[in-house]
């Protein structure tokens, strides 16, 4: 399969986030976890030479959506999180946190434009998270 050009992830990181208390709450495994002060796994699947400098929990889309648009990848996210959810603002920010969507966008021809639905924008908004688009040509 050609290299997709679009996917998404979902993060919760901060000092004090704790990726097993994210997991307990999503009933989801990540597909990155990182507690700070310890070392992780990477993406490569070799143990980090350092211990994490914060705390991360994430989930991408990748692996579970093909398509080269981001409104399937963010909507599988929202889905697969059960998002919105009432609580998780406020949890978050217990832990110092910040919650963000990752994109990964790929414009490589430069006439392509991020297809971030407006209701899931606002969803983000509304929970106190951004969405962020990284852009690669």
């Amino acid at each position: 399969m050609p290299h997709a050009l679009a996917h998404a992830t979902f993060i919760i990181s901060g000092d004090s986030v704790s990726p097993e208390f994210w997991t307990s709450y999503f009933s989801v495994q990540p597909s990155r976890a990182i507690t700070k002060g310890q070392r992780y796994q990477l993406p490569s699947g070799k143990l980090s030479p350092r211990p994490g400098k914060f705390g991360l929990w994430a989930v991408e889309s990748k692996a579970a959506v093909r398509s080269n648009y981001l409104g399937p990848h963010l909507q599988y996210l929202k889905n697969y999180l059960f998002l919105p959810r009432d609580d998780l603002h406020e949890l978050v920010r217990k832990q110092g946190g910040k919650m963000a969507v990752w994109c990964y966008w790929m414009n490589e021809t430069g006439d392509r434009t991020p297809d971030v639905p407006a209701d899931i924008r606002a969803m983000m908004e509304a929970m106190g998270g951004t969405i962020e688009i990284d852009e690669y040509r």
